[in-house]
């Protein structure tokens, strides 16, 4: 079996059996490629490489710049495809089994402040060309800080689990896993008033055609608004709201989400589970977020810091 269709039916697995997601999957299938590609240019292939190889391969990829967490990622992306090979009887051993793979530093997430955040929500409600861009940039973001979804799962939304004015916001995460998130007053003014707008629009279209039951539809091949233009769009408003466009991704109001819940005294594990995050110590980051920002606090304002007697 050649090195490709490999590739190909590890991809096939991790998608029917596992549930992984599309963006895992183009993460994995990327990242096995390479790993392929590298192998084959020096005359050897993924069903016979060895220890050696692999170790080889992460030595190049340091040597290319790439860092600890890309290196990190792709030695996971491999040893799951011997371990897929070894299960599944293609070969007798996983040669990456027993590679360290580069220590991940910790780094704070870049998150945003409450006024900053504030500005955002603000100058999307008049960031769009018609009144119903304007409605639905709104609703994108008051969904998003109020809920603290990744990005994919925000644009993909179903109109089908925003219906009927919800209180609880049902979200499927990675590995088509539900959780239920609760939404606040003005995220749900912000989505009643999209979803009178969406259902407007349903009204006007021609006899026989189909509406969308996606929640932001566009004409895209995904038919739902792409991570790409949510993307471009985030960054047109933190210009409108007057913050470094360079701080505003969809991923810091994630962050905001988190970070000021638990500024606000909410539970570790009450923000792992509104998170989605399968392990306690993802959602961990958070504290060495607040606990950066108590020492700002001490070290600007306590008198014996300012010099005062």
């Amino acid at each position: 079996m050649s090195a490709d269709r490999w590739i190909s039916t590890f991809l096939e697995a991790q998608s029917a059996e596992a549930g992984a997601a599309r963006n895992t999957l183009l993460g994995y299938g990327r990242d096995l490629t390479d790993y392929a590609g590298w192998l084959d240019h020096r005359g050897g292939c993924v069903t016979r490489a060895v220890r050696a190889d692999v170790e080889a391969y992460l030595t190049d990829c340091d040597a290319q710049g790439l860092s600890a967490a890309t290196r990190a990622r792709r030695l996971s992306a491999i040893r799951q495809l011997y371990r897929f090979a070894f299960e599944e009887g293609w070969r007798t051993d996983n040669p990456a089994i027993e590679i360290r793979g580069p220590g991940r530093a910790k780094r704070l997430p870049k998150t945003l402040t409450v006024e900053e955040v504030t500005r955002l929500l603000d100058a999307a409600r008049n960031q769009g060309r018609t009144e119903a861009d304007r409605l639905r940039n709104t609703c994108l973001m008051e969904l998003l800080y109020a809920t603290g979804m990744r990005v994919t799962e925000l644009v993909s939304l179903p109109l089908a689990a925003a219906k009927g004015d919800p209180r609880m916001l049902l979200i499927r995460g990675k590995g088509g896993k539900e959780r239920m998130v609760p939404l606040s007053p003005p995220a749900r003014d912000a989505l009643a008033q999209w979803l009178a707008e969406r259902e407007a629009q349903d009204d006007a279209l021609p006899r026989g055609a189909q509406p969308s039951r996606f929640l932001f539809p566009t004409s895209s091949a995904q038919g739902h608004l792409t991570r790409h233009r949510f993307y471009i769009l985030i960054k047109e408003i933190a210009v409108a709201a007057g913050v470094t466009p360079a701080k505003v991704t969809p991923h810091t109001l994630r962050h905001a989400f988190a970070t000021h819940l638990l500024e606000n005294g909410a539970d570790l594990r009450a923000i792992q589970t509104l998170l989605g995050h399968a392990d306690l110590a993802t959602t961990e980051i958070y504290t060495h977020v607040l606990e950066h920002r108590l020492k700002e606090l001490v070290e600007t304002h306590h008198p014996l810091n300012r010099g005062v007697p």
